[in-house]
């Protein structure tokens, strides 16, 4: 099977660069990580107003009810710009799980809010090994945490340190049950791999902007006289990440094509691997090609640096989604 993105999805991704480049985003994401999050909200309202937090939100509740590959192209482009705060969540996560429900009301509640960019939500998945976290707690005006068979809203407690300055974290304490039976743990799974899908997507982008910004810094530092990227071992590395990244993006897409199939975890786990593990390979080989200057925070390499390793385990650790792969496979078996 041959797959390709349409004209209008491609059109879509391009005109998403352009907003973004527009909005100088970098500063954004500063200025989010110093406590200020005016120009990230300024920005997701931008991004609204085309549409993006409203892509996986249907019709009837203010959205556009879009395929998951309309939101793999909006991701990719959020990733490749390193753009700050809950959009994840907001965007795909809670969606996919109040959507999920049977009672609607939730979904009526807080979704039109969501699409029109007004309110963000942001949400935390409970396990029995992990702490319940959840991103930028303290700017969301929705907070959610599901635990089980359950579904409350919550509030933040201790902020959490993360590698990356722009991702503030969250403890959260449960306040209300809003939903409460097995539908929840379901519709909390679907919430769950559609957030890990977008965040696939945007570690491809996140990957894609680094070796963009290695390959662009490759032809101006020179060594010898020459531009290191005339070495060969450069050429080699930068190659590696290319073929990696572009061997992620495939995966990325199949996991969007069967969202509503039994092996969406399997799919989703395999793209978040592939897309993290291509991403990391971009950040080692930008950082390699930079040199000292990449090591310092003041330099705009260190939001994709830091951005990269922390999203790697942010829905769900390497470990976790290949032993999920493991339990599908032999599952089948």
């Amino acid at each position: 099977m041959r797959f390709a993105l349409s004209p209008e999805q491609s059109d879509f991704g391009a005109g998403l660069r352009k907003l973004l480049d527009a909005g100088r985003t970098p500063t954004a994401a500063r200025a989010w990580a110093a406590g200020d999050p005016r120009p990230g909200r300024a920005l997701i309202r931008q991004l609204a107003e085309v549409g993006v937090l409203g892509l996986a939100v249907a019709e009837q509740h203010g959205g556009i009810g879009a395929d998951p590959i309309d939101l793999v192209v909006a991701f990719q482009e959020i990733g490749r710009a390193a753009a700050p705060g809950p959009i994840v969540e907001t965007a795909a996560a809670i969606p996919a799980l109040l959507q999920a429900l049977p009672d609607r009301n939730l979904a009526d509640r807080w979704l039109p809010g969501f699409a029109e960019g007004v309110a963000l939500g942001t949400v935390s998945f409970a396990t029995p090994d992990r702490s319940s976290v959840a991103l930028d707690a303290d700017t969301a005006e929705v907070v959610l945490l599901a635990d089980g068979a359950r579904l409350c809203t919550g509030h933040r407690a201790d902020l959490v340190r993360s590698v990356d300055p722009a991702r503030r974290l969250f403890a959260v304490i449960a306040d209300d049950v809003v939903a409460e039976d097995e539908q929840v743990r379901a519709a909390a799974a679907v919430g769950f791999d559609t957030g890990a899908l977008a965040c696939g997507a945007q570690l491809l982008g996140a990957g894609r902007a680094l070796l963009q910004a290695a390959v662009e810094y490759a032809k101006q530092r020179k060594q010898f006289g020459t531009p290191i990227g005339e070495f060969q071992a450069v050429k080699q590395k930068l190659a590696d990440v290319l073929i990696a990244l572009d061997l992620a993006e495939p995966l990325v897409y199949r996991a969007a094509l069967t969202m509503t199939e039994p092996t969406r975890g399997r799919d989703v786990s395999a793209a978040v691997i592939a897309c993290g593990d291509a991403a990391y390979r971009a950040a080692r080989a930008a950082l390699q090609v930079h040199g000292a200057i990449g090591y310092t925070a003041e330099y705009h390499l260190s939001l994709w640096l830091t951005k990269v390793t922390a999203l790697r385990s942010a829905w769900g650790t390497p470990d976790l989604h290949r032993a999920r792969i493991a339990h599908a496979l032999r599952g089948t078996a």
